[in-house]
């Protein structure tokens, strides 16, 4: 006897799907059987993206968005709910940081962190509740079976690390963003979550063999970083039907670090 989770007939939208973990969570939905909508600014890596999970017989489109852009939110929403459907499930991934110390941190670089990671994912995660919040009251057309919002926040979000302060800051935010979202919006079928990855290895942060890199993963429980497919499981539970009684969870994905 099996056990599945199976997305089919699911619409999912994924921002910052261009690369490293959003890449990763589009191409996880996609052979779980939803129909996923890459968004991002990079639109030509979301084609290829695209043509990519076509080859495997999945379901994608592309949408262009920037996160720091309230009205590029809007439209991008509404363009995918025109051409897919309604949203069934949201990945608010997009993020960015710096590495600097706080005392050489500029009004510049401040809100070049907090503009994506929090403000960015707080209207994303707004827009795409009003329309699902409109199905589950009948004042929007279509079948409503439950929203899934899943935040990406990070372990930097529950535990101070160097260099990296306003980062922290900023996913602490959406950690706690999500416990209100699970809060008001839970009693309408719309579970929100947020997943905080440890060190996970991509095409951005491949720097884990250079000498600083070594030190760091040396101070991990485990001496080891993840990879992006070790969040596939977790994802796809938190999307389906099945995680129904899962709602404001903060849940770590990091081997450990958090609990070190």
């Amino acid at each position: 006897m099996s056990y599945t989770l199976d997305l089919s007939g699911r619409v999912a939208l994924i921002t910052g799907a261009s690369s490293g973990l959003g890449k990763q969570f589009a191409l996880t939905l996609a052979q779980a059987g939803a129909a996923v909508v890459l968004a991002g600014r990079r639109v030509e890596l979301l084609k290829t993206l695209r043509s990519e999970i076509e080859a495997e017989g999945g379901d994608a489109h592309v949408v262009g968005l920037d996160v720091t852009d309230v009205n590029s939110i809007r439209s991008a929403v509404a363009h995918a709910e025109t051409e897919v459907g309604p949203i069934d499930i949201l990945i608010n991934n997009s993020g960015v940081s710096t590495t600097e110390r706080l005392v050489d941190v500029t009004e510049e670089s401040y809100d070049f962190v907090f503009d994506t990671n929090t403000r960015g994912a707080f209207f994303v995660a707004q827009e795409v509740a009003k329309r699902m919040l409109a199905r589950a009251k009948g004042s929007a057309p279509g079948t409503y079976t439950g929203g899934r919002i899943v935040n990406i926040a990070s372990a930097a979000g529950l535990r101070t690390l160097p260099q990296i302060g306003v980062y922290c800051m900023s996913k602490a935010a959406v950690i706690h963003m999500t416990k209100v979202m699970a809060a008001e919006w839970g009693r309408f079928g719309i579970t929100t979550n947020a997943v905080c990855p440890g060190y996970i290895d991509t095409e951005i942060n491949h720097h884990w063999t250079t000498e600083s890199g070594q030190k760091l993963v040396n101070m991990l429980p485990r001496k080891r970083v993840g990879t992006p497919k070790d969040l596939d499981a977790l994802l796809v539970m938190l999307c389906s039907a099945q995680s129904d009684f899962i709602n404001g969870a903060v849940i770590s994905a990091d081997d450990g670090m958090a609990a070190a």
